[in-house]
């Protein structure tokens, strides 16, 4: 089961430590421009790590190991999914941040334009910085278009391609995107199980899997082929049912690491209301009324709650998903460096037993 520091485990009011997982989010998270000041607590013991390009030492508070994988990540991990366009421009001021931060998960989203352009992105970034050996990087793998299924070939050309593109000897987390289920769980995992052989790829993690398909795959890890370790699935206040059934009692009782995809909801749960409960803008609006009575409710209460930390309701929307049980690290996508500052003081934000109930209450 992925581990949450012990600093970190007693300083969440409503969480536990739990298991946490990974994969880039599709939907792009946009939060707010305007940033707060921090939130005043009582700063954890924390370690150092070199930074570049920052000059000096860093803090690195907070981290959580995914599974027991020995690939250990910080609290809240940075998604490539919205550097693609006119963005990619800022993408390398934005991974500087990050990283600057103390952040090191990336995972390496495909964009709508050039679906392995983030991929030498990141790589381009890596080969600049000489950062390679401070961060851990996710990507994933899935069916390839048309009717083919995914076989030992397939899988490993993919890797390869993306090790390629990304500059790198190995990739700390392989999420396989399982959205075939006629294809027989053996065959995948053979071939993910050579690719951990090689050292190719660190850990493997599931997305898009039922709880079916999760539990046949712990059976045949029995078997010897190896197991996933994270689990990538959407989760956030406005979409707590599909996780909080049954994929989220086999993903706690297997000691998978969730990492949320999309914890923002597409940027709605970082948006403030106006006064009578209308959002600022139109985009907001479109999302706000496509969900309804329950998101004014949802925005209403992370208002409060940020200005009672003195913090944005960003970072209180990311700060309820780590008090979750089996959560580790949020998977946010931004798209300017202050949107990283804002959303990285999620990790040391400390909301009461009292903030998590009214939050559990607006969102049920």
């Amino acid at each position: 089961m992925a581990r949450k520091h012990a600093q970190h485990g007693a300083r969440r009011a409503g969480g536990r430590p739990g298991a946490a997982t990974a994969c880039a989010a599709d939907e792009l998270d946009r939060v707010p421009s305007e940033t707060s000041e921090p939130t005043t607590a009582e700063p954890p013991t924390t370690a150092e790590i070199q930074t570049n390009p920052v000059s000096g030492p860093i803090t690195v508070p907070y981290r959580v190991e995914l599974g027991d994988s020995g690939v250990e990540v910080h609290l809240l991990g940075l998604s490539t999914g919205a550097l693609d366009g006119g963005a990619d421009a800022h993408a390398a001021d934005l991974l500087d941040r990050f990283a600057g931060l103390g952040g090191d998960l990336i995972a390496v989203a495909s964009g709508p334009a050039d679906p392995a352009g983030g991929e030498r992105l990141v790589g381009a970034w890596l080969a600049s910085r000489g950062t390679r050996d401070r961060v851990r990087l996710m990507t994933r793998v899935r069916r390839s278009p048309g009717p083919a299924r995914p076989t030992t070939r397939t899988i490993t050309d993919a890797v390869d391609a993306s090790l390629g593109r990304l500059g790198t000897d190995r990739i700390d987390l392989l999420a396989y995107h399982d959205d075939d289920p006629e294809t027989p769980l053996e065959e995948i995992l053979g071939a993910l199980d050579a690719l951990l052989a090689s050292g190719k790829v660190l850990a493997l993690a599931a997305a898009g899997c039922s709880p079916e398909r999760l539990i046949q795959a712990r059976v045949l890890a029995a078997d010897g082929l190896p197991r996933f370790q994270a689990l990538a699935t959407p989760y956030h206040l406005l979409a707590r049912r599909g996780f909080e059934g049954a994929l989220g009692v086999v993903a706690r009782a297997q000691g998978l690491a969730v990492l949320p995809q999309s914890p923002l909801a597409g940027g709605v749960l970082g948006r403030r209301l106006h006064r009578r409960g209308e959002p600022r803008d139109a985009t907001a609006a479109r999302h706000q009324h496509r969900a309804g009575r329950r998101a004014t409710r949802v925005l209403r209460v992370l208002g409060e709650v940020a200005d009672a930390h003195g913090t944005d309701p960003a970072a209180v929307a990311v700060a309820w998903l780590l008090a979750r049980p089996a959560v580790a690290a949020p998977v946010v996508a931004v798209r300017r460096p202050d949107q990283v500052d804002a959303l990285m003081r999620a990790a040391s934000l400390v909301l009461t037993r009292s903030e998590l109930v009214e939050l559990d209450r607006a969102s049920a």
